[in-house]
């Protein structure tokens, strides 16, 4: 197993922190300045990565094919397929210049290419890794060409089967390319809450010795999702088990037109929530090794039980079980010192009350 990869300048695996990754889509409306503006916006939410999606509509989908076919979320789309995708590119002549401005406010600039020439666009601007979507995990041509860059292929696994899987960690691995991050991921916007199957993303990692991570489409009900946290639940469980990538669909506003912006977490909302209780999560789980902390050092006194003489006790009188109580603070000998008491004699007089301590006995 790669124990650590590269990206940007993040260390990426276990002890270091969740890679969070806002997923813009096609949320810039097509617009380059927009674009710019949600860079900025996820950056100050406490995005690690900044990423579009780059492909041509006549090299991704195929008119005749989805002439009579619209299923499953594009259902709700108000245009035919290919239109949606057609308005929904991003210029890749603007690529380089977003990247630009992204590596200027001091986030990682990713895109998931669609075809090859996208691919080797990105390698032209050198993308620090190559982020695959779910529909081409069986993609294999697509894959060797992704995997011979070298750099890092961060894969989608949603509706993907286990030897669907097996054949492309395979595939990539064929080409001398090791640098592999598998997410979990439910391909359906929003996905169910009960279907992330947060366990599976552990399985990846260990079946195929690689790390992992989780691609996430929760919502809240608001939104026509189905996560109380509105989209924060997954995230956190996913971490919580060890995932070292985090991805979410972002948007300034999920009321605009567009494909994308209604199963998206808004940046300034539920995003930055997300960001922030990822962090804390991080800081929660802690490094295993259990010790008194801090924070607990008064709180022990206070809770814990001190010996007391429960009636006075005479100088030179020996000391009887009766004699004693525990009660709060734990102040003087504690509850385990009760055999060496029991049957010592009193050094001095206790008064009723007192707490009884360690040069209080022969």
């Amino acid at each position: 197993m790669t124990k650590q990869l590269s990206i940007g300048n993040r260390i990426i695996g276990p002890g270091n922190p969740a890679y969070i990754i806002a997923e813009i889509g096609s949320n810039f409306d097509g617009d380059l300045d927009r674009a710019k503006a949600l860079a900025r916006k996820c950056k100050d939410a406490g995005a690690d990565a900044y990423k579009i999606q780059n492909f041509l509509a006549p090299k991704i989908v195929s008119a005749e094919g989805f002439k009579d076919l619209q299923v499953a979320f594009q259902k709700k789309w108000k245009k035919p397929v290919v239109e949606v995708y057609k308005a929904a590119e991003f210029p890749r002549e603007r690529v380089k210049e977003l990247a630009d401005h992204c590596e200027g406010i001091g986030i990682d600039f990713l895109s998931s290419p669609y075809d090859e020439e996208a691919v080797d666009l990105l390698e032209a601007i050198d993308i620090s890794a190559h982020k695959i979507g779910s529909g081409e995990i069986d993609n294999l041509e697509f894959l060797t060409h992704v995997a011979k860059t070298g750099k890092p292929v961060i894969l989608s696994t949603g509706a993907a089967t286990l030897p669907e899987i097996e054949v492309a960690v395979k595939t990539i691995r064929d080409t001398g390319n090791s640098k592999i991050i598998l997410l979990q991921c439910v391909t359906n916007y929003p996905a169910p809450v009960a279907d992330s199957n947060l366990r599976a993303m552990v399985a990846l990692g260990e079946k195929f010795d690689v790390l992992y991570g989780y691609s996430d489409h929760t919502i809240g009900e608001e939104q026509g999702g189905d996560d109380p946290l509105h989209g924060v639940t997954v995230p956190l469980g996913a971490v919580a088990l060890g995932a070292c990538v985090v991805e979410k669909h972002v948007t300034d506003d999920p009321m605009r037109t567009g494909p994308d912006h209604p199963f998206a977490m808004t940046i300034d909302g539920n995003f930055k929530q997300m960001c922030e209780a990822i962090r804390a999560i991080e800081k929660a789980l802690g490094d295993g090794e259990k010790r008194l902390m801090p924070s607990e050092k008064e709180t022990v006194i206070i809770q814990r039980r001190g010996m007391y003489a429960r009636r006075a006790i005479q100088a030179g009188e020996k000391i009887t079980r009766d004699m004693i109580e525990f009660l709060r603070p734990a102040v003087g000998l504690k509850p385990r010192d009760i055999l060496r008491v029991v049957g010592a004699t009193a050094t001095r007089g206790i008064a009723a009350g007192e707490p009884i301590k360690d040069n209080d006995i022969a």
